[in-house]
């Protein structure tokens, strides 16, 4: 495989290829639907939901952490996550402006 040359390309053409990396996984996508819906979410209940290992869970939440679309905070023993509002509104402006520059006259 050749190497990523990353460094030719602007910074929003990297974030939005890195988002949408880590987006690309439907056990992402899982994972952020549900705690979008809760006050918070311990990764215990992830494994339960989500139907994967726990191990496998925290892999995807490394994933989506790198990206800044989560905050967590350690409640005892275990470490609670909740959606980053302020990176997912800016992620969100990213991907509009993405899909919002279609040139209109275009076959």
């Amino acid at each position: 495989m050749g190497a990523t040359k990353t460094e030719i390309f602007n910074p929003t053409q990297n974030e939005l290829a890195s988002v949408a990396k880590v987006l690309a996984h439907p056990a992402r996508v899982a994972i952020l639907q549900y705690i979008s819906k809760q006050e918070g979410c311990i990764c215990n209940d992830l494994v339960d939901v989500i139907g994967l290992s726990q191990p496998t869970i925290s892999q995807h939440l490394n994933e989506i952490k790198k990206i800044g679309l989560l905050k967590g905070t350690f409640e005892g023993k275990n470490l609670c996550y909740c959606i980053h509002k302020e990176k997912w509104a800016e992620l969100q402006q990213l991907f509009h402006a993405f899909f919002t520059t279609i040139n209109q006259n275009c076959c």
